[in-house]
């Protein structure tokens, strides 16, 4: 049997940053190229050291766009084909396009359950639960050996039910499970879509004036969950223009909240109407006016109303003279953590200045502790590689057998 080689340059002892390396026949796959969660979103040359980027026949597999899988795409030479899902394209190069760039890369799509043969590889990308649209589980057959890549995903979201599938009938004789922990020693909230919705109900029906709710535009799970419970509670979901072009960039892939549906308006901001002018789009704000409001209308028919926010939001807001109230409330939708950064300590100290109720309502985007174990389980691999975790060392009771192993070091399978 030829050699296996299996690199991971990075994310054995850290949350994201995922850069691994698969190389057979002379052939290699590389598994997302992620920037590092704790890196400077300008700073360059952070592709790790082990990885060569000299080496022909090399092909890069993009997980799902979130920027901890992707963000170094671009340090990657031109010549190494992309892969990725439909809509994980779409919404990298809506991001780029939201900072002022663009992708220069041609993708190569997959279609979720097929094989798709790149050299002596035989990838056949799985669709997942994850807070990402698009995520994909990666399992990959070669020169008689299978691993099997989880990227990020869960099993509380609205897909879980692609998780649960997978764990009935995992793919056979799984060699490697190449597998991440973010929550392993932690106790975040894996709380389902349909709790979260619930929630959010009661905050709607509890709550006078408007709701002012913090979350990812591309937490698509999110904004379904925000549009069920507006449309049961009488209110109106009101998203900004980056919001609305993603709902539109994603209507292809299922019924999912758009622009122009009766229970939704976009606020168009001149901040970002300005932004999305300069890029030349000028038909896509015309076209979000037609079912757009104002920032100043956010302050009337307070009680309909449930609204976007986040720090550059909450600037144009007041500009516009919209201002907190101790009749509203707000809602973080996010990980905590961020509220501890300067942007976020500045959003709360809004929404307290102007008396608004707090209730935060959130669920993670990772698997529990528990579920990471299950799952392990339920695939049974001959060994389980840990990555995008930092708390392995400590915490491997209940899994598989496992096989750590560090950054930059090759591994024959």
């Amino acid at each position: 049997m030829s050699a296996v080689t299996l690199t991971v340059h990075r994310s054995t002892q850290e949350i994201g940053g995922n850069c691994i390396e698969l190389a057979a026949g002379g052939h290699r796959l590389v598994l997302d190229v992620g920037r590092p969660l704790d890196a400077p979103s300008e700073a360059p040359g952070l592709i790790p050291a082990t990885l060569d980027l000299t080496a022909p026949d090399t092909s890069v597999l993009i997980s799902h766009p979130h920027q901890d899988h992707y963000g170094l795409l671009e340090e990657t030479p031109e010549t190494w084909p992309v892969y990725s899902g439909i809509a994980t394209e779409r919404l990298i190069r809506l991001t780029a396009a939201i900072f002022g760039k663009s992708i220069e890369r041609t993708f190569r799509h997959w279609a979720p359950g097929a094989v798709t043969p790149i050299g002596p590889f035989r990838v056949v990308p799985w669709l997942t639960d994850h807070s990402a649209f698009d995520a994909h589980m990666l399992q990959i057959d070669v020169l008689g050996r299978r691993i099997l890549y989880s990227g990020d995903f869960r099993q509380h979201g609205r897909k879980a039910a692609l998780v649960q599938r997978m764990m009935q009938e995992p793919p056979e004789g799984v060699d490697v499970l190449l597998m991440e922990g973010t929550n392993l020693g932690t106790n975040k909230p894996s709380r389902t879509e349909a709790a979260l919705e619930a929630d959010f109900i009661e905050l709607f029906r509890t709550t006078p004036g408007r709701v002012f709710v913090a979350w990812s535009a591309q937490n698509v799970d999110r904004t379904v969950t925000l549009y069920r419970a507006a449309l049961q509670t009488g209110r109106t979901l009101v998203v900004d223009l980056y919001t609305a072009e993603v709902m539109r960039a994603l209507s292809d892939f299922g019924r999912l909240p758009q622009p122009d549906w009766s229970r939704v308006k976009v606020v168009v901001t001149s901040s970002l109407a300005r932004m999305y002018r300069r890029r030349g789009d000028d038909a896509f704000v015309d076209q979000m006016v037609g079912n757009g409001i104002s920032a100043r209308r956010l302050a009337q028919d307070c009680a309909k109303w449930v609204v976007m926010v986040r720090p550059s939001l909450a600037r144009d807001y007041g500009r516009a003279g919209v201002m907190p109230t101790h009749e509203d409330a707000w809602s973080y939708s996010q990980w905590s953590g961020y509220l501890k950064a300067a942007d976020g300590q500045a959003l709360q100290a809004w929404f307290d200045e102007g008396g608004a109720r707090a209730c935060h309502i959130h669920t993670s985007g990772h698997a529990s502790p528990a579920d990471l174990r299950a799952f392990a389980n339920a695939v049974s691999p001959k060994a389980l590689v840990p990555i995008h975790g930092v708390s392995w060392d400590n915490d491997q009771e209940g899994f598989p057998p496992i096989l750590r192993i560090r950054d930059g070091e090759p591994l024959a399978l």
